[in-house]
């Protein structure tokens, strides 16, 4: 088991979502130092620890161990679901129409 990969993707989902290692380490009830050793592979996690990481972010534990999606370690829609739910409504518009423009123009010159 990569650790390191794990906390990797932990570290990329925690900051897509907006959280901080205190906000998150605090929703998981773990000390802040623990969760920067996980976050950095310094320490393995235990599986009630993963566990109650992926509940507070909102994500499967397969998204954190990176099984999830072959050849992605974090899938890209909980990612993009995280920076949605920060969004107002007229600002979740505008990035669905950019998503919209950007898929047009790659499917165009791909």
């Amino acid at each position: 088991m990569d650790y390191y990969k794990i906390g990797q993707n932990i570290r990329k989902i925690r900051k897509a979502c907006g959280l901080s290692q205190e906000e998150l380490a605090e929703r998981v009830s773990i000390s802040v130092t623990h969760m920067s050793h996980i976050e950095t592979g310094n320490t393995k996690l235990s599986l009630p620890v993963l566990v109650d990481i992926a509940a507070a972010l909102e994500v499967k534990t397969d998204d954190l161990l990176g099984e999830g999606f072959p050849g992605r370690s974090v899938s890209n829609i909980e990612e993009i679901a995280c920076v949605l739910e920060k969004c107002t409504p007229k600002e979740a518009k505008v990035i669905a129409d950019i998503a919209k423009a950007a898929k047009l123009a790659m499917d165009k010159h791909l």
